[in-house]
């Protein structure tokens, strides 16, 4: 397949050098001004892998929007809706797009495959790629499980047969709306996981994970979902690489925040916190966790006040 990735950041060239692995023909894409799209059109390297000669690489959007069968985009969460008219602006009926990036647009609370639907012509089949894994562990050979969904059954089952091989072995989704909130609340979780971390109390990642997945059940529940979704890859079982791995952005966000330290690099979890919120208003579900970790954020209270609450002092039945 002609495979173009929108997008040059961690998982984005990984996913390109990965799906060039498997026998596809890549194109990646970037911002011509990125640093990130700089390094690796002027080295081919990035700080995890080498890309072989036969990916192109460009910052021409036409170049590969037109040859491509398959587009992945793989961007902030937050940019996506201002970079769908620039796609827009190409013939899609005829492609497969897939998101491989988690996050719910603070804004509005929309999923991102809803903000895609508003730009693309009905034919266009929208699928997502989410579940645990880092690229830098994929890099190095380690293997990991991930979700395809969609709300085209033709369009899961085709892309996992393109994509899946020993290092990524697929499953596929029935649940759109619980894959994608799953999978962006994970972040917040892992906002939590790093606090408690950067106070010492990272003996309570287990409370934290038996609620967590509770909580944002009970929120795809009531938008329409599988509250079973939450217990799935796209969030429980991607706590493992948000909660616990030193390459958890939001994770080391979290750490670095308790401890008065800056982080610099993109956490999503900081807007998808606000964005639950906003969808737990919407639905009157109410979301503790969420609502402690965006408290500390916004230096509202402590995290060590915070995170007490929530686990150490109030007495409730656990179910």
């Amino acid at each position: 397949m002609n495979i173009t990735l929108l997008g040059c950041g961690r998982w984005g060239s990984f996913i390109g050098w990965y799906l060039d692995k498997t026998g596809h023909s890549v194109t990646i894409w970037g911002l011509s001004d990125a640093p990130q799209f700089i390094e690796l059109r002027d080295t081919r390297k990035n700080n995890m892998l080498t890309f072989r000669d036969s990916i192109t690489i460009t910052d021409d959007l036409e170049q590969a929007v037109t040859g491509a069968d398959i587009m992945i985009i793989s961007i902030s969460a937050q940019a996506l809706r201002s970079f769908m008219p620039r796609l827009a602006a190409f013939p899609l009926e005829d492609k497969k797009i897939v998101l491989c990036m988690k996050g719910i647009e603070v804004n509005t609370g929309k999923r991102l495959t809803e903000i895609v639907d508003e730009f693309v012509p009905e034919k266009t089949q929208v699928g997502v790629w989410v579940g645990p894994g880092h690229p830098q562990d994929f890099s190095n050979g380690i293997p990991n499980c991930m979700v395809i969904d969609s709300r085209h059954d033709e369009l899961k089952h085709f892309l996992i047969k393109q994509f899946s091989s020993e290092l990524i072995r697929f499953y596929v989704g029935n649940d759109l709306v619980g894959t994608e909130i799953g999978a962006a609340a994970k972040n917040t979780i892992g906002i939590a996981a790093g606090m408690l971390d950067g106070l010492n109390l990272s003996s309570l990642k287990g409370a934290l994970m038996s609620r967590g997945t509770r909580e944002i059940s009970r929120l795809i529940k009531a938008m329409g979902g599988n509250e079973l979704s939450a217990y799935g890859l796209c969030h429980l079982g991607d706590y493992e690489a948000t909660l616990f791995s030193p390459y958890s952005h939001n994770r080391r966000f979290g750490e670095m925040l308790v401890k008065g330290e800056r982080f610099d690099l993109l956490a999503e979890g900081v807007d998808t916190t606000k964005a639950l919120l906003y969808l737990g208003h919407k639905y009157e579900v109410d979301l503790p966790i969420c609502s402690t970790v965006n408290s500390v954020i916004a230096g509202e209270i402590t995290a060590k006040r915070g995170l007490s609450d929530l686990f150490l002092r109030s007495i409730k039945t656990e179910f």
